[in-house]
């Protein structure tokens, strides 16, 4: 869906937008996010147990293991505990380091490896397609019914597509959390505000009761948290794009066949948009309707505009929601968000934890 123009644009960006349209909150996608997130924070319990004992996490890995688990449940229908699920992630992420190698097949290169993980995952998933036809189900229960039912594309296609909505709800949800975490450790004033905000929202439901799509309209100052990481964290920091024709831009020619590299983070920390530009301040979202603003363009724009946007929103919160009911923690080292050239924590964002008296 990245390189496709014109009508085969539409047509995969109109799947994509089923996804979003059969999940974006129902009370069962929430459900699902909210399990998944307990299972992760819950297990960080089990490794210190005694308030006041504090233990050593890899943030970054954490959060990936929530965002795939979520991402697969919508897309494959399979929960974290099957061994598929286990299987699948061993070839994702090896396809993942090999997603921008050097394109030279040699055994043994990151390359070759990510070519041999996709052709097994592709394997994987046809044989999960030909097992959902076999059951005849005709409810659309998740994205695998909404693309089995559509004839436009041919099962490879299919494929690819499922290959499609895994890396797009995995990489960049992860990312995003993790940069959340980062900059709410080093803002004690954010942080306080934020856990405020889930407290509230939490004294008004029951001990087990789980969130739902009114809940997260309440957690109005997360979202200012998460755009505010979004701007500063510059997940996508560009996007390739290529001039179909002579473009003239003010005083400038773009000739037909031109690469244009459109440099988000030039426009996210430019101090002439934002005041303080260098500096985390969610409270510059207070009151202001800029989440399509041209000065704010973190999931790109126009027929563009990633599809997934507002339910990489909800999983950044749901989990916060149950991070800062549980836990306090803070930056071990001085880990920090590199573009090597995609954001990542050279140090995987090791964070020091600490269960709090009552958990929620």
């Amino acid at each position: 869906m990245l390189v496709v123009l014109g009508e085969d644009h539409k047509r995969l960006r109109n799947l994509a937008l089923a996804l979003v349209t059969s999940t974006k909150l129902k009370p069962s996608y929430l459900g699902d996010i909210e399990k998944i997130a307990l299972r992760i924070v819950g297990s960080w319990h089990g490794n210190s147990n005694d308030k006041g004992k504090v233990n050593v996490i890899a943030f970054c890995e954490e959060a990936r293991k929530f965002a795939f688990s979520v991402i697969v449940k919508q897309v494959l229908g399979l929960s974290p505990e099957e061994p598929v699920t286990a299987m699948i992630l061993e070839d994702f992420l090896a396809f993942m380091k090999g997603l921008i190698s050097f394109p030279l097949y040699i055994p043994g290169t990151p390359y070759a490896k990510a070519v041999q993980a996709r052709e097994r995952i592709s394997r994987t998933v046809k044989g999960i397609i030909e097992e959902r036809r076999n059951a005849g189900s005709s409810k659309k229960v998740d994205f695998l019914d909404v693309l089995l039912s559509s004839n436009e594309l041919s099962d490879e296609e299919k494929v690819s597509f499922v290959l499609d909505s895994l890396l797009g709800g995995y990489e960049t949800t992860s990312l995003l959390i993790s940069m959340v975490v980062y900059f709410l450790g080093k803002s004690a004033q954010d942080l306080e505000l934020v856990k405020r905000e889930h407290e509230d929202i939490r004294s008004k439901k029951g001990k087990e009761e789980f969130l739902c799509s009114e809940d997260y309209k309440k957690m109005e100052y997360t979202q200012h948290v998460i755009n505010e990481a979004l701007r500063c964290g510059n997940i996508v920091k560009f996007v390739h794009r290529k001039a179909l024709k002579d473009v003239r831009y003010k005083e400038y020619l773009i000739p037909s066949g031109w690469k244009v590299l459109p440099v988000f983070s030039a426009v996210h920390l430019n101090p002439s948009l934002h005041g303080n530009a260098q500096q985390f301040q969610p409270c510059r979202w207070e009151g202001a309707n800029q989440g399509t603003s041209k000065k704010f363009t973190p999931f790109g724009g126009g027929p563009r505009l990633c599809p997934g946007s507002e339910l990489a929103k909800v999983e950044a919160a749901f989990f916060l929601h149950h991070l800062v009911l549980n836990f306090r923690w803070r930056i071990d080292g001085d880990d920090i968000p590199m573009a090597y050239p995609y954001v990542e924590f050279q140090r995987g964002l090791p964070i020091e934890i600490e269960p709090l008296c009552s958990e929620s």
